[in-house]
């Protein structure tokens, strides 16, 4: 199926029941999106490390509604209490734990107490270099369990700790050969984190719900650039377009055709940032007849166009 610009699928969010209405942020037009800023307030951040030290770890109070975080995070807590929710999740932030989300997500802190730890943020482009290519396919970056913290042994929290205060160090230093560093820590990092999550989230815990959530994203990553709409995924995965929109929605937060729509963007931008094809190519291979339409569709997801996402990318990681 190819994509038009006056055939665009559509389709209609399905609420489902859940804890706390208030998470659903059913009574708002939109839920806020929250992009990785870089130390100048300026969006277009890849990467960043920071201590938190007993201040609060969040000062923006619109964190304090339901919103959703561009990035993913990671972060050690070795001091505090706070209560949060991921999705329809509650947690109360432990002492010695490790937590961790995926971009996209509905977050909801109910306060801003203080904490102590490190957190770690990093978005979807920085997956995207070459070098980073194997953290996608860690368990704790696919987390088939949908889980989002971990028990940690004092060994485990010293581990962590080093680690952390290791890529600290080297984003604050900012000298030759800073991105490469970072990215070695990184993967040093997550597959320490995905041991651990390997060992409290055994098969067990993986829910079919979520099963099929993994074969829809499997199945978008085969057929992406030709087929568009939900319906025929459906289709190959022998279930009605409402009931997999409705279980796509209850276990990531998104529709269906937003996981679509996010898989062909970030289709486009690896293209964008590894080839040399022009947009009317990359267009052409993702499957829009229409190369204009392609750049309204980009543009809507990503808030830039595709030849100045190009420019930003390849000038941040020449």
């Amino acid at each position: 199926m190819r994509y038009h610009s006056n055939n665009e699928q559509l389709i209609t969010n399905n609420s489902l029941l859940c804890p706390m209405p208030v998470l659903t942020a059913s009574d708002k037009p939109v839920i806020p999106h929250y992009p990785l800023l870089q130390k100048d307030g300026k969006a277009g951040a890849m990467l960043e490390v920071r201590e938190v030290a007993g201040t609060e770890a969040v000062t923006d109070r619109g964190f304090l509604i339901p919103h959703r975080k561009d990035y993913y995070l990671l972060v050690l807590v070795r001091n505090g209490s706070s209560r949060h929710w991921v999705d329809f999740v509650p947690y109360t932030v432990q002492p010695d734990h490790f937590y961790f989300t995926v971009p996209q997500q509905v977050h909801l802190k109910e306060d801003l107490t203080p904490m102590q730890g490190f957190i770690i943020c990093f978005t979807e482009e920085f997956l995207l270099l070459e070098e980073n290519r194997l953290l996608r396919h860690l368990p704790v970056i696919q987390n088939p369990a949908g889980a989002h913290e971990l028990v940690l042994a004092a060994a485990d929290v010293a581990y962590l700790e080093e680690v952390m205060r290791k890529m600290l160090a080297e984003f604050n230093a900012g000298g030759s050969w800073r991105n490469q560093m970072l990215a070695s820590w990184l993967r040093v990092l997550v597959i320490y984190l995905s041991r651990l999550y390997t060992d409290q989230f055994g098969e067990s815990k993986i829910t079919q719900q979520h099963c099929l959530l993994k074969s829809f994203q499997q199945l978008i990553g085969e057929h992406y650039g030709h087929l568009h709409d939900v319906t025929g995924y459906a289709n190959r995965l022998n279930l009605t377009p409402g009931y997999l929109n409705e279980v796509i929605k209850g276990q990531s937060g998104k529709t269906a055709i937003s996981h679509i729509h996010n898989r062909l963007a970030v289709e486009a931008k690896r293209r964008l940032l590894h080839t040399h094809l022009s947009v009317k190519q990359i267009a052409d291979e993702l499957g829009f007849e229409d190369a204009a339409y392609f750049n309204r569709f980009f543009k809507r997801l990503t808030g830039t166009t595709p030849v100045s996402y190009r420019q930003h990318i390849r000038e941040m990681y020449r």
